[in-house]
């Protein structure tokens, strides 16, 4: 790889650690998954991935970039499982993060640092998200995202259908209120 920094033309040929601090490739058109390799870059101290069509899942062991400040992987394509991993709760020197309109699913981690993200808006347009700071319940979000509705979220025309899954004790008789017993 060839640098061109205050004016000498520099070449690396080996791994870029202790390098590089900040990689900003956002609104590239990048594609397909987040190498894993980027977590070898243990100095790292901002990466901004976002607003790409990157696919698959954020690197298990993205946690190891401990030195991480800033990371912003938002308005991207996550697929797959598509969550959160939760060793990123231990990148003890993150303090800004956006994660919106990725398509991740399931919970918010919980722990250590992500107790300081109380904004929403980093975790928004994640319809799939649960957990603090969103206002959905993670216990009551798997229980509206359960096995058996899975893939039958829409109706013959292609509108999106709403599934309710009513207690067996809950009777509803069309036309006369519903009764709990």
């Amino acid at each position: 790889m060839e640098f061109n920094v205050k004016g000498q033309r520099l070449q690396f040929t080996r791994v870029l650690d202790g390098l590089v601090d900040l990689i900003d490739l956002s609104s590239n058109n990048l594609e397909g998954d987040i190498p894993e390799e980027i977590v070898k870059l243990s100095t790292l101290g901002t990466l901004n991935l976002s607003q790409n069509q990157l696919t698959g899942n954020i690197p298990k062991k993205i946690g190891a970039l401990q030195l991480l400040e800033a990371l912003d992987l938002s308005v991207n394509h996550f697929s797959g499982s598509g969550s959160i991993p939760e060793n990123m709760s231990s990148m003890t020197s993150l303090s800004h993060l956006n994660l919106s309109y990725s398509d991740l699913s399931g919970p918010i981690p919980s722990a250590n640092q992500f107790q300081t993200f109380n904004d929403p808006s980093i975790f928004e347009g994640n319809t799939k998200l649960c957990g603090a700071p969103l206002p959905t319940n993670c216990s009551t979000h798997k229980n509206d995202i359960s096995e058996g509705n899975a893939g039958k979220d829409r109706d013959k025309d292609g509108f999106k259908m709403l599934w309710l899954e009513l207690p067996l004790d809950l009777w509803w008789d069309f036309g006369q209120p519903v009764e709990l017993w």
